[in-house]
């Protein structure tokens, strides 16, 4: 029996028959890079309902390549088509290129209506790379782009974004508003400064630890306009304030983090900060540091650390290569090692029997 074409299968997303959705499905998950181009074709042609389709399974997929044809239906008539299409953007924040996410933003001032342009603001805002962009939209002559961006840049609080509000105080639209933003900036950076200068200045072990989990505590409701900042200090030479930092990104669960977390869990010497960069990946769940957990897990200090944030990988895709060695470690002498191994090896047989039986009920009603 002649296999289907992916073109064919994309538009069966939407069809009436569970077990052609499953099929395609199926296929768009196991089709590559030909699987994201036919739904990118679903797209530009497709009908609302399978437009809709086409890009939450774009979001699952998280390929960048789609981010331009995302951006498109942004300004499709149909409003679910928008909002769709705004919610995988969303979903894929982390891994859209900076063309992509000025292309983003280059439709905020140009928003027919005001649900659209606060829907707009909004995905604007969930996007780590938007301050760059958003930066130069402050230069723009239109005050109206003006405003927008400095409304926007308000709401993320960026320390990337000074520079380009000082330089923005000269204009009148915006000057009140910068100057506000200007001052909460500052007032972050001092409260952040001013907490790890004080943990710095402790000397006994015990005493610094306590401390430590205090600091936590008090800067994690910053939130995400501390990130920048808190990248800067896993940089820092003292190891209380590395570990500080490295909990905090972990418990804001930023994506900007998994880059920097995870050279640290290359290049650290101390081993409590190579612990805490394991768990904040963990709590963040990207599958990039697949390979950094793997060659922790011998080391007995980092073995359960590395195994739970193995466990907590959102793409559970990307952990199949890996299968025999979660099935051996199911009989691990540590328990909770034992434990999360036999979590993902559980996850893994079921996504492959889901795999198989979908594509055994494919090939039974294509005969």
């Amino acid at each position: 029996m002649a296999r289907v074409p992916i073109e064919t299968l994309v538009p069966e997303l939407i069809h009436e028959e569970e077990w052609r959705r499953m099929r395609a499905t199926a296929a768009c998950v196991r089709g590559g890079p030909r699987a994201v181009q036919a739904l990118i074709g679903a797209l530009e042609t497709g009908p609302p309902e399978l437009k809709r389709e086409a890009a939450a399974m774009l979001a699952r997929l998280k390929d960048p390549s789609a981010g331009p044809a995302l951006v498109r239906l942004l300004d499709d008539e149909d409003e679910s088509v928008r909002e769709a299409g705004a919610r995988a953007l969303e979903h894929m924040a982390g891994v859209l290129d900076a063309q992509t996410v000025a292309e983003v933003v280059a439709l905020l001032p140009t928003s027919r209506e005001d649900s659209s342009r606060r829907r707009l603001m909004q995905l604007i805002g969930s996007l780590p790379t938007a301050v760059t962009p958003l930066c130069e939209l402050l230069r723009d002559p239109d005050p109206d782009r003006q405003v927008a961006a400095a409304t926007i840049l308000d709401h993320l609080l960026d320390p990337r974004s000074i520079d380009a509000l000082i330089d923005a105080m000269g204009q009148p639209t915006v000057r009140p508003l910068v100057v506000e933003t200007l001052k909460k900036l500052h007032a972050i950076r001092d409260r952040v400064d001013q907490a790890f200068n004080a943990l710095r200045d402790l000397e006994e072990a015990g005493e610094r630890e306590e401390a430590r989990m205090a600091t936590v505590i008090d800067l994690l409701a910053i939130g995400r306009p501390a990130v920048e900042i808190l990248i800067e200090y896993l940089e820092d030479d003292d190891w209380v304030v590395r570990e500080a930092a490295a909990d905090l990104l972990g418990k804001i669960g930023d994506i900007r983090a998994v880059e920097p977390l995870m050279k640290r869990l290359e290049v650290d010497k101390d081993t409590g900060v190579k612990e805490l960069a394991i768990k904040s990946l963990g709590l963040i769940g990207d599958a990039r540091p697949i390979n950094l957990y793997l060659e922790a897990l011998p080391i007995r200090p980092l073995r359960v650390s590395a195994i739970e944030a193995l466990a907590k990988i959102k793409d559970v895709h990307a952990l199949q290569p890996y299968r025999d060695l979660f099935e051996q470690l199911r009989g691990d002498r540590d328990g909770l090692v034992a434990y999360n191994a036999g979590l993902i090896a559980d996850k893994l047989t079921a996504l492959a029997e889901q795999e198989r039986r979908e594509r055994e009920e494919g090939s039974h009603n294509d005969e």
